[in-house]
């Protein structure tokens, strides 16, 4: 699993990436960068701050929120990949393809998460030591956001003054990740298409 934030990251996007990780730690709620839009995070682990989460999107906690991952590892230390999962991981990660997976430990329990192809994304998960909150970073209703400048006029009359920006520049937008329920026997797309992401049936591989 790790800790360690990718190499391939400059030193100052790295030592930010350390500082916002240190605040997740501490309660606080980061919106970062992925491979579509913005996305808020916090820290699983912390109750308050996955309650804050839903309060600054106007979202009834209902359900479980969905994470961002550093690697397949990182996945692997916490969730259940049957071999269809695995094999679903192995052609689409990094990348949009979000699998709804079993955490270990669990009898029914399961969780939404990704290995984001963003290298703030990853670094983000990295440095926290474990799979990061990824919800979109737009109060409920609103359309998602592709700039942290965009991020920081949705939520400003939200009283979110416990909301950090990792500031990514601009993503590219476009389509939500596809999700993808592997807890069964056959993949079940959840939203959006697997086309062009799987050119040949799981079970054939």
């Amino acid at each position: 699993m790790g800790s360690l934030i990718p190499d391939s990251l400059p030193e100052e996007q790295a030592r930010e990436v350390r500082r916002v990780a240190a605040e997740l730690r501490s309660g606080a709620v980061v919106a970062f960068p992925t491979e579509t839009f913005y996305a808020l995070g916090a820290d699983p682990r912390s109750p308050e701050a996955v309650a804050e989460v839903f309060r600054l999107k106007g979202r009834p906690g209902d359900r479980r929120l969905p994470w961002i991952a550093a690697s397949r590892a990182q996945v692997e230390a916490v969730c259940v990949l049957s071999d269809l999962a695995a094999a679903l991981a192995g052609r689409c990660w990094p990348g949009p393809v979000t699998l709804v997976l079993p955490l270990r430990g669990a009898r029914t329990d399961t969780v939404a998460v990704r290995v984001s192809s963003h290298p703030l994304a990853r670094a983000l998960a990295a440095a926290l030591g474990h799979p990061v909150i990824s919800t979109s970073a737009n109060p409920t209703g609103a359309p998602p956001l592709t700039t942290a400048a965009e991020v920081r006029a949705a939520f400003a009359g939200r009283d979110a003054g416990t909301l950090r920006i990792l500031d990514g520049g601009r993503t590219p937008g476009g389509e939500p990740s596809v999700i993808v329920d592997v807890t069964g026997e056959s993949p079940r797309v959840l939203r959006g298409r697997l086309d062009g992401l799987w050119s040949e049936s799981p079970e054939a591989r």
